[in-house]
């Protein structure tokens, strides 16, 4: 219906650059919107407050010279000027009620669209250190980041899944330690623990498969224990696999998988950090101050330089990253959308920099960011920060044992990444309307249940009679449902052009609304044949594009609640 109405007013244009009431050069962008109020109809657009100075008229004048220049169609059966010179299109029911047949023809291609083109598009998120099982703050990336490459693959991009692993530097040494500790028998309560180990149960799991003499098989490699307390380099490879299969066993209860596993040690292995060190040193961006190497990060917006090398010989963290997101570029990934924790907001112009330094062709602004803010975690309105097995915070898995994957995906996937989440567990687990994933879901399950009922009572669904019954759909509540059903391709091409998957979550809660309040309001089980085949077409269609929604933020679609 918009992409109709759009035609129309191209057609009118057309007309008026004809007639000379608008200069033939004119070619504006046409914005047709859904009404918030069904009074003024179901679709609206200001062109004529646009286009009225280039015109010469005052808005609402050529508004009505745009109406009068409209051609006739089918598909509308009254259109008003409305205030300053809105023009209101109202929907003929046959028309809208097209978007039924449409949504039940497609099935689950319904909102999914070509417009990437086969783009690679590369989606780096979650990259946790494999020092500990995932935090919290870890699954909203998992969400985000999933659901980003889910609605991107929906738009027809050929995306690629990464997680990088910083199995590299202090931490890592940390680790070791702390599992040498435990194998050793001393506990963070000791004064011998070191100073920066971490202290979780889980540290107790690596120790007491160390010193068995297990075999961990992580996602690309084997490692056996040696059992030896003092080799803290095997304790170090075994820890670190350990964690690795955790953190993958995590990631497949929440319904995340991954394309590529990349390995910050690998970049040191395989020379690729001295390489980046001795390019940007030959285009001139480094000096030499106090011993350290620094790259003159401000020559390309930076407030300050930055050191690269430090003055024991050591690389400062953001230098594996820019040797990192050159290997992206040259892998062919035009397109590199990080998902990070809002910490990382302050390596963001230093990597663009370090890129930029190279002077390879990378474009400004590569790669893209979508950083989230932190995530706090309440019960009974009270936060919660410790979990026993991490020691200090609260784990991914946590939340999936207390309220399932469905809801912590839905609530981590709910709200703008750069707005802070409060994960309230009792609200999560709620079997009702306030909970927003079993509202939407129950949408779901409700038009499953209608359509036993019918079937019970030996009215099961006629789809040819539905499909020439349509025009029936004429209540205002039907209506409603028909218009937010038509909106959800556009949702969802919005939502990745933005990297914005909320916005799927909110059309969802906007159109089990929608339909609550029809099913409220319209009777279905009518004796009318072509009514009631309609309106379970309705239900139908309803359901389906609910179960497209859903599946782009990796939720289940439940048949019975």
């Amino acid at each position: 219906m918009k992409e109709t109405i759009i035609s129309l007013l191209e057609n009118a244009l057309d007309t008026l650059k004809q007639q000379g009431t608008l200069p033939a050069d004119t070619a504006p962008t046409i914005k047709v919107d859904p009404t918030k109020d069904k009074a003024h109809g179901d679709y609206a657009t200001n062109l004529a407050l646009m286009l009225a100075k280039p015109a010469g008229k005052k808005p609402r004048e050529l508004a009505e010279a745009l109406v009068a220049a409209l051609p006739a169609s089918d598909a509308v059966v009254k259109v008003e000027i409305a205030g300053p010179g809105f023009v209101n299109f109202f929907a003929a029911a046959d028309a809208a009620a097209q978007v039924v047949c449409q949504v039940l023809d497609a099935g689950d291609a319904f909102g999914r669209s070509l417009t990437g083109r086969g783009r690679k598009v590369q989606v780096e998120f979650v990259s946790a250190n494999p020092t500990g099982p995932l935090h919290v703050g870890h699954g909203r990336g998992a969400a985000i980041g999933d659901c980003i490459s889910r609605l991107l693959e929906a738009t027809g991009h050929d995306v690629t899944r990464e997680f990088y692993y910083n199995d590299a530097g202090a931490q890592i040494v940390n680790l070791a330690l702390s599992v040498q500790a435990r194998v050793k028998g001393l506990t963070p309560e000791d004064e011998a623990w070191p100073a920066d180990g971490y202290r979780g149960d889980y540290i107790s799991e690596v120790a007491n498969d160390y010193l068995a003499g297990e075999t961990v098989h992580a996602d690309d490699r084997h490692v056996t224990a040696k059992s030896d307390p003092d080799d803290l380099d095997a304790i170090r490879d075994f820890a670190v696999a350990w964690l690795r299969r955790e953190q993958d066993l995590d990631l497949k209860a929440f319904g995340v998988s991954f394309d590529v596993y990349f390995l910050e040690s690998s970049l040191y292995r395989e020379g690729k950090v001295e390489e980046t060190v001795e390019r940007l040193i030959e285009k001139g961006h480094t000096y030499e101050q106090d011993g350290a190497l620094w790259l003159r990060t401000t020559d390309f917006g930076d407030d300050k330089d930055r050191v690269m090398r430090k003055s024991d010989g050591s690389y400062t963290y953001f230098l594996p990253d820019v040797a990192y997101h050159l290997n992206k570029w040259q892998r062919g990934f035009a397109t590199v959308i990080n998902e990070q924790g809002a910490d990382h907001h302050s390596t963001v112009m230093r990597v663009r920099a370090g890129l930029q330094a190279l002077e390879i062709g990378i474009p400004q602004g590569w790669p893209d960011y979508v950083l989230h803010q932190m995530v706090m975690v309440t019960r009974s309105g009270v936060e919660v920060k410790l979990s026993k097995r991490a020691g200090s915070y609260v784990t991914v898995r946590d939340l999936i044992d207390e309220v399932g994957r469905d809801a912590t995906r839905f609530f981590l996937a709910a709200r703008r990444a750069d707005s802070q989440l409060t994960f309230d567990i009792d609200l999560a687990r709620a079997q009702s309307n306030d909970n927003p994933v079993y509202y939407v879901q129950y949408a779901h399950a409700r038009v499953c249940s209608m359509l036993r009922k019918a079937k019970a009572q030996e009215l099961g669904f006629d789809h040819d009679l539905a499909m020439v019954s349509l025009a029936k759909l004429e209540e205002d509540q039907e209506k409603a449902v028909m218009n937010r059903l038509a909106r959800f391709p556009e949702v969802v091409a919005h939502a990745a052009d933005c990297r914005e998957p909320q916005q799927v979550a909110q059309y969802l809660l906007d159109l089990a609304a929608e339909f609550h309040s029809c099913y409220n309001a319209v009777k279905v089980m009518v004796d009318d044949d072509e009514l009631r085949n309609a309106r379970l077409a309705l239900g139908l269609a309803t359901r389906q594009v609910l179960r497209n929604g859903l599946d782009l933020l990796g939720v289940g679609a439940p048949e019975e609640m």
